[in-house]
């Protein structure tokens, strides 16, 4: 799932919020949380690092 959730932020322009509806969370916090703890970084600081 988080890979799915790095490809989706590296090859799109959709919101963090619109990738974590995408991937079937209900609430967004969930995603931001579960992400930042798999992989030390925010969605947000992920998509930055990449470019």
């Amino acid at each position: 799932m988080i890979e799915k959730a790095k490809q989706l932020l590296a090859t799109t322009n959709l919101q963090v919020n619109k990738i974590a509806y995408q991937m079937g969370f209900e609430y967004p916090q969930s995603f931001h949380k579960l992400f930042k703890n798999k992989t030390n970084m925010s969605p947000i600081q992920y998509r930055e690092s990449l470019n």
